[in-house]
């Protein structure tokens, strides 16, 4: 609807205009149990208080729903048809202090907005869970929607008796059984309330419900006052999925980042109890709701997973905590400065990592893996400043991209490397305590660093947050007679689009091979880098490097480039380099060199034929492995694309048996395997290994792996419909739902690619999660020919699908539909013809597509080098 697209603009007005006292929320979910139309709603009664500074103005609130049975403001009923719109409701004549009461029928999602609702496959019962970034509370209850009108909350929930309720503040169950069974469709009912919040912003507040397992802890730490701070602690996640929670490794990581955050930023904990719960269809990693953090429950492992996954799912753990002073505490005034929470939450996340816990590798994690999405983000032509203008909403929701995060979080690495670490976090405690409850732009920061640092942040925060692009930096080196530095100088490059050349704090590393072979660093410095050319002084007279790395250490946010000598270097011994993160930087530094064009797709392949095998960090082997795939799919020339899947299914193959059994290394080498298998004896072997006629000593090929091991065989013909079938007998659960979802779609067949088409086109029956599955079937690189009759009409279907789905379902469908294997110039023109033909569609939606064209535009160049390196053999 045209009215769910507020803009800043008139956000502004209404906060210059409204000051908001609170709110008293009651649901009724006892639908939720429910079968037919009467489950598809769920009442919602709002009483908001709040004043208004100009007597007699007219403003508006925020809801989204089916029907609104009654309005009053202030002791006047007020006609429903006449001041709601379906996604606004129209105040005239507002007093100094008024009380806006609405009473609607809101929608149960299942697309993952507002009030979701779902079903478990396995046991029947049903599970609900909130999640609103950036503006979907409007969706559950009526608001003021916009992050700077915090105010705080009362919840009141009614739900089906047996049902345990959750939300911000400590509950506490008024009517009805704790332990009565679960009733359907009626019956007994329970009533939970809920402790009044902090002043808070709309997005943030949290509703959770059902017969979620829940599991206790507590946290407690001595204050300098001499009291102590006690933290109550949850865990939630389905009954279904109870026998598979690690609860004690969650809770150890979430106490060692409370100790961590409050020993940093000096400031308590600020919403009383913490729980965390794992929710279905959840559409992001994680959400810092404050009191109630929701996590996507794929973070709950099934199978076996790697050292990796477990650092990931307590990264996201840390950097949810980091959120409770970087975003709730302390929140952005509107979405332009969505880097205020989420940068630093990015950057805490690996920062706490390394100070908390085991995970001693995050920085190499973060140069790796987390700067890659960055570096991407930020070559788009939708690149766009840390601190960004966000003119709307779905410029909010775009928004949450590499850049707000990833980048943001490289920026403030290097901002701790400029300004010192301690003067960057004594300024974070004076940001805390001088602005908490309430909100900020980019100067609140600035100013308190410019306090704790001495530093001019002006002209810091001109180069790095309000100008966009990445720079390369080059190192240059001149020998002297004897084989020594004459001179090594740093080349800084931008490009032509994004011009500016920013202030860089690096370390540059020297490297030769000892006498073992080793690659090791031998001398190193660090140094400012400004202008196009800086001339690092101290390394003049320093041995010949076999191997300079700029950047060592990952102090700053470029891409690296190498000399001849280097890169010779690498080509021939990158396998040799010691320091883990420095392999790291040189790997990432050669993946955007492939993706720049200007390294051939099968030089980065045969690199990782021959190197990755040797790589001790499990994460970056993982990132080498999704960027050997990128690398066959879209920059190698199509004529090789076969040979090259061959030879990655052989090098896999490879490394996979000779793997040391039941570690990590060979779980990663299997997934690869499956993930590159395409010939006949590939096929056979994973077939082989899912009946048990073939086993690799060591390999558990549990029910996750089973799933991975179908995929390449549904792909390509090898698993029909009854296989799929028998396989979700075996696990007839939600995650095999997903599973099974997609590869049904991922079948060769024109008939299985019709129904998906339509399933995600012309119906809107499938949950948030099954579109995902869907389209992830649909689109398959080795089935360009059965879906090459879809990039035209694709053209035709997008417009439609953005008005008529939320924004979310619309991003899948928009982005995971494009057709990015049909890469011929072809599409690069239908794409532009559209384009043309657009140009007032709305600004989200060219988004999308000008960042698919980018990446086919890319994808053609990088073959063009490729098919160069093949001529001149």
């Amino acid at each position: 609807m045209p009215g769910e697209n507020l803009t800043r603009d008139e956000a502004q007005e209404r906060a210059a205009l409204l000051t908001v006292d609170g709110y008293e929320i009651a649901l009724d979910l006892r639908s939720a149990t429910g079968e037919g139309p009467e489950a598809h709603t769920f009442r919602s009664v709002t009483t908001l208080r709040f004043r208004c500074a100009e007597p007699g103005a007219a403003s508006f609130a925020d809801l989204i729903a089916p029907q609104v049975t009654a309005v009053s403001l202030n002791g006047e009923d007020l006609d429903p048809l006449a001041v709601f719109d379906g996604t606004r409701i129209l105040l005239e004549d507002l007093a100094a202090e008024n009380e806006l009461v609405v009473d609607a029928q809101c929608a149960y999602s299942r697309t993952g907005e507002g009030m979701h609702r779902f079903v478990d496959p396995e046991d029947g019962e049903v599970y609900l869970y909130t999640q609103y970034e950036p503006a979907d509370a409007r969706r559950v209850f009526a608001n003021f929607e916009q992050p700077d009108l915090k105010a705080p909350y009362r919840f009141e929930v009614t739900a089906p008796e047996g049902w345990k309720v959750w939300s911000n503040g400590t509950g506490e169950l008024i009517e009805g059984e704790l332990d009565a069974p679960a009733t359907r469709g009626g019956g007994g009912r329970a009533v939970w309330r809920f402790a009044e919040t902090q002043p808070i912003s709309t997005y943030i507040t949290c509703v959770v419900a059902g017969p979620y397992h829940e599991v206790r802890d507590h946290y407690s730490r001595a204050l300098d006052d001499g009291s102590t701070l006690e933290i109550p602690l949850g865990l939630l996640c389905r009954k279904s999925l109870a026998r598979h929670f690690d609860t004690d490794e969650v809770f150890e990581v979430t106490k060692q980042g409370l100790d961590f955050f409050h020993e940093q930023f000096d400031y308590p904990y600020p919403f009383g109890k913490y729980d965390q719960a794992f929710v279905p269809e959840y559409n992001l990693g994680a959400m810092e709701n404050p009191g109630l953090v929701t996590f996507r429950e794929e973070f709950i492992f099934r199978g076996k997973v790697t050292q990796a996954a477990y650092e990931r799912r307590a990264n996201v753990v840390l950097h949810e905590m980091a959120h409770m002073w970087f975003g709730d505490l302390v929140t952005m005034r509107w979405w332009d400065d969505l880097w205020l929470k989420e940068s630093f939450a990015d950057y805490m996340g690996s920062y706490a990592l390394i100070g908390a816990t085991r995970y001693q590798n995050a920085w190499v994690t973060f140069a790796n893996n987390r700067k890659a999405w960055a570096y991407r983000a930020d070559q788009l032509p939708s690149t766009h400043p840390i601190t960004a203008d966000i003119r709307d909403l779905e410029d909010a929701k775009l928004n949450f991209d590499g850049i707000t995060y990833a980048k943001g979080a490289a920026v403030l690495k290097e901002l701790g490397a400029y300004v010192g670490q301690e003067a960057f976090l004594e300024g974070a405690r004076r940001y805390f305590k001088r602005h908490a409850y309430g909100n900020t732009e980019l100067g609140d920061l600035l100013s308190v660093l410019e306090e704790t640092s001495g530093r001019d942040m002006a002209a810091w925060s001109r180069a790095w947050l309000q100008t966009a692009g990445v720079n390369s930096l080059t190192p240059q080196v001149v020998l002297d007679a004897e084989g020594r530095i004459a001179e090594l100088a740093v080349l800084q490059e931008a490009p032509e689009s994004h011009p500016e050349l920013r202030p860089h704090r690096v370390a540059i590393g020297l490297y030769r091979r000892d006498a073992e072979g080793v690659l090791a660093r031998y001398a190193a410095v660090e140094a400012d880098v400004d202008g196009p050319r800086t001339v690092i002084a101290e390394l003049a007279g320093a041995e010949e490097p076999e191997l300079v790395l700029v950047n060592d250490e990952d102090l700053t946010y470029c891409k690296i480039r190498f000399d001849e000598g280097s890169l010779a270097t690498l080509r021939a011994h990158l396998g040799a380099l010691a320091d883990p993160l420095a392999r790291a930087l040189c790997w990432s530094a050669l993946w955007n060199l492939t993706r720049d064009a200007l390294m051939p797709a099968r030089e980065f392949v045969d690199l990782v034929l021959r190197f990755a095998g040797r790589e001790s960090d499990i994460g970056v082997l993982q990132m080498l492995h999704a960027w050997a795939e990128s690398a066959l799919v879209h920059y190698a020339v199509p004529e090789w694309r076969e040979e090259c899947g061959r030879l990655l299914a052989e090098g896999a193959l490879t490394e996979l048996r000779s793997a040391e059994p039941g570690s990590q290394h060979q779980l990663t080498w299997a997934r690869f395997f499956a993930s590159v298998a395409s010939g006949e004896p590939e096929l056979t072997l994973l077939r082989e290994l899912l009946d048990g006629a073939a086993k690799i000593d060591g390999l558990d090929v549990d029910q996750e792996l089973r799933w991975v091991f179908l995929q390449p065989l549904a792909v390509h013909g090898a698993a029909d419909e009854g296989l799929l079938a028998a396989e979700l007998a075996r696990d007839d659960t939600a995650s095999g739902k997903r599973h099974h979802v997609r590869l049904l779609a991922a079948r060769p067949s024109e008939d299985v690619k019709a129904q998906a088409w339509t399933q995600l086109v012309e119906s809107e029956a499938l949950s948030n999660a099954l579109v995902e599955s869907t389209i992830a079937g649909f689109g398959q690189p080795s089935q360009r020919a059965l879906t090459a009759p879809y990039a035209p009409r694709y053209f035709e279907i997008i417009e439609r699908i953005w008005a008529e789905r939320s924004i979310q379902i619309g991003m899948h469908v928009v982005r995971g539909l494009y057709p990015s294997h049909q890469d011929s110039q072809e599409t690069l023109d239908a794409t532009d013809a559209w384009l043309d033909a657009h140009k007032d569609a709305a600004p989200a939606l060219r988004r999308l597509v000008l960042e698919a064209r980018d990446d086919l535009a890319r994808a053609l160049r990088g073959q063009a080098c490729d098919r160069a390196a093949a001529r001149r053999g």
